[in-house]
């Protein structure tokens, strides 16, 4: 009762997907999630509201260190 659930690590296939935030120009909206090395195409996972949801991405995927931003 006085301890979280931890949370399972995801995974995501690091030869093909590189995880990014793709940031806005205009309004400054961050989205956190995974760019395939290859196309190009981005796919979005979340939306980063603050420095704690961007912690809550990077535990939930097991990412260490900064992350790309692409705009």
């Amino acid at each position: 009762m006085f301890f979280k659930k931890r949370q399972p690590v995801e995974t995501y296939d690091k030869d093909t997907l590189t995880p990014v935030l793709k940031c806005s120009i205009c309004n400054g909206e961050q989205v956190a999630g995974f760019r395939n090395k290859h196309t190009g195409e981005f796919k979005d996972i979340m939306l980063i509201r603050s420095a704690g949801d961007l912690q809550k991405f990077k535990e939930q995927y097991g990412i260490t260190g900064e992350l790309e931003k692409i705009y």
